[in-house]
């Protein structure tokens, strides 16, 4: 099955030619110019992935990327002519995976896209992990333990399988920023950061004295946890 893509941008002449580049990619493309559209669109019919502009007639762009992380499911690549630091920051610590800057060839959005559904791995044995007294279900962005459950986005979900699919090994900041596809910048090594804050936080962590996740200074991150698939 072709993989599911969802355009939202403002620009005609950009959502013509991101669709026709990815229609000729043999890719299932909607484009939307307004975030209510959009939402309604994917509601209907979840893609793997989202473009999303951040200057839109209808709604902050930003809002519309947060909101895709927490629901979960797709990945996320912001296309925005907005090209600081800062701003990439901002997008990817909200959730998205990619941030692209204007102007753009079709042919990198295509690539780039690739690339997101290459990351996406499948988890061992199955969508649904054991440890330590957590469950966690990759399908439905669940992590249910001794308090409740609570849900994860796409991006934290992304970080939390790379831990449990090796427990008890070195990752790597640089192995991270690979299997994740985001790069070797300071934006993405931010947004890892912040994954990583999250997760702790949803985990009941404490940063000083963490039992799972545990900071290797100078290295990268060990998971401590004892992990079995369903």
């Amino acid at each position: 099955m072709s993989a599911a893509i969802a355009i939202l941008d403002d620009d005609p002449v950009i959502r013509d030619s991101l669709s026709r580049a990815l229609t000729d990619a043999g890719m299932q493309v909607t484009a939307h110019a307004r975030a209510d559209a959009f939402e309604a669109a994917i509601r209907r019919a979840p893609p793997d992935v989202c473009l999303v502009d951040l200057g839109l007639p209808d709604r902050d762009g930003l809002a519309v990327v947060s909101r895709l992380a927490l629901e979960g499911g797709a990945a996320i690549i912001i296309i925005s002519g907005r090209g600081q630091v800062q701003d990439r920051i901002t997008g990817l610590e909200l959730g998205a995976d990619d941030y692209v800057v204007k102007p753009f060839a079709p042919a990198e959005i295509v690539a780039r896209v690739r690339a997101r559904l290459r990351k996406t791995p499948a988890p061992q044995g199955g969508s649904r992990a054991r440890f330590n007294g957590w469950t966690v279900d990759f399908d439905g962005y669940t992590l249910s333990g001794p308090d409740g459950e609570t849900t994860f986005s796409q991006a934290e979900g992304a970080v939390l399988r790379l831990f449990l699919d090796r427990p008890r090994r070195l990752l790597t900041r640089a192995e991270m920023q690979d299997a994740l596809g985001g790069g070797a910048s300071e934006a993405f090594d931010r947004a890892i950061d912040v994954r990583i804050s999250r997760l702790r936080a949803k985990l009941g962590e404490d940063p000083r004295n963490p039992q799972l996740i545990k900071t290797i200074y100078g290295a990268g991150y060990l998971f401590l946890g004892d992990v079995s698939w369903d």
